[in-house]
């Protein structure tokens, strides 16, 4: 993250939707067009998943009942001839 005392220019191109978007911001809230994207930036971010180790939902809370097949030796019986 670049230091506050040195500001981050960047430049975006905006599609028609985005555009749109900005100017009815730009209206009801009455805020300069660099305030509006960093506010959008800092919600952004919020939402996205932190950097930790991903992990499948329920991953190792399921027992079926059935072994694992890969170590049933009547299952490999066979198996590669």
């Amino acid at each position: 993250m670049a230091k506050a005392s040195t500001p981050r220019v960047i430049n975006a191109r905006l599609d028609r939707e985005s555009s749109d978007a900005l100017d009815t911001l730009l209206a009801s809230l009455g805020w300069n067009e660099s305030r509006i994207i960093r506010e959008a930036l800092v919600k952004f971010a919020a939402q996205c998943p932190s950097k930790g180790k991903r992990r499948f939902i329920g991953l190792g809370k399921f027992d079926s009942g059935v072994r694992d097949r890969a170590h049933n030796k009547a299952h490999l019986n066979g198996f590669g001839r």
